[in-house]
């Protein structure tokens, strides 16, 4: 049931064509029209969800363009009016303000805000402070100790920042899967028997994807999956796993001294074989770092979006996903 993605045509094509696109669209928001109903998802977990869910009755353009990093993105004017336009806008809060931004200028008449429907959480699976150095080098400073730091402005991450990765647990994406099959049956009602049971189906391959992942990271259950930054915590609480981030959500943070040295006490303390780097954010301050400490390096994809090389090999999230588990469980040893 999986697709090949298609992914960021709205910000690939000249403003001409989006112009002569959406003048030519004569579905509205609430008709199917001669290319099915018309769904704009911010960023690629999205647009899965929405094209699986839709199936051959939708069209689902992603509004992040392959391999650019969806926080970053920048809307144009024809994008932000196609905002106003579709059928269905798929997006999350707070992830991307521009998008933010165009939904609220524009308000489409049917939403999912993956926020609405997903529990959010600060820190989880995650390990920001250990006991003896924290990342600012206050050592060991109590809890009290460490607020009453980060009220003086020593410390430079907000803590207070809700983790949005949430889809690198595949149970999380099951509630976005239901709403958007509720939104795209008040948007085409008479396809809505379609899109429940294309939601049903969805979640069962999901529900597959975790038994997966849940077998096979059982024996690594308790070991320290060290990151580049913190974007895999949903996935290490699921699977009892414990993430410690070089940096934390952003990944454009610098991290400081205290907390390279933190990162080298752990990884000698609980035996790390493996310093996981990413797709689409430099590996540099992690390689480094991890030739100093001599261990190996791991690419692991944090699913915000596919490259065009794998949009041509035709991955998705599953296959994505897959290899995922199998770089984990060979970087913590317990393939």
């Amino acid at each position: 049931m999986n697709r090949r993605a298609t992914l960021g045509l709205a910000a690939a094509l000249p403003l001409s064509l989006v112009l002569t696109a959406c003048a030519t669209d004569s579905g509205g928001s609430d008709d199917a029209g001669a290319d099915g109903v018309q769904v704009l998802a911010s960023f690629y977990p999205l647009q899965y969800v929405a094209e699986q869910v839709g199936g051959d009755l939708v069209s689902v353009d992603n509004l992040t363009p392959p391999a650019a990093d969806p926080h970053d993105l920048e809307l144009a004017p024809a994008q932000v009016r196609e905002l106003g336009e579709a059928s269905l806008v798929v997006y999350l809060s707070g992830f991307q303000p521009a998008v933010d931004e165009g939904v609220e200028a524009r308000s489409p008449e049917h939403v999912v805000d993956a926020a609405d429907v997903v529990t959010l959480e600060e820190n989880p699976g995650t390990v920001l402070h250990m006991d003896e150095v924290d990342e600012e080098g206050h050592e060991g400073e109590t809890a009290e100790e460490h607020a009453e730091h980060a009220e003086e402005g020593e410390d430079d991450h907000d803590h207070g920042a809700l983790d949005p990765h949430f889809w690198l647990d595949p149970t999380l994406l099951e509630p976005v899967a239901d709403a958007v099959a509720t939104e795209l049956s008040a948007a085409d009602p008479d396809n809505a028997e379609t899109y429940a049971a294309n939601a049903e189906a969805l979640k069962s391959t999901l529900d597959d994807l975790d038994a997966e992942f849940a077998t096979a990271l059982e024996p690594c259950a308790g070991e320290t999956l060290v990151t580049s930054h913190a974007a895999f915590g949903y996935l290490a609480e699921r699977y009892g796993l414990t993430q410690i981030g070089i940096a934390a959500i952003d990944p454009e943070a610098e991290p400081s001294p205290a907390r390279l040295r933190e990162i080298g006490e752990v990884v000698a303390d609980n035996d790390v074989q493996t310093i996981f780097t990413e797709t689409l954010t430099s590996p540099k301050v992690a390689e480094t770092l991890a030739d100093d400490l001599g261990v190996a390096t791991a690419v692991l994809d944090p699913l915000e979006g596919l490259s065009t090389e794998d949009l041509d090999a035709g991955a998705d999230y599953v296959a994505v996903m897959d290899e995922n588990l199998v770089t984990i469980t060979d970087g913590l040893g317990c393939a």
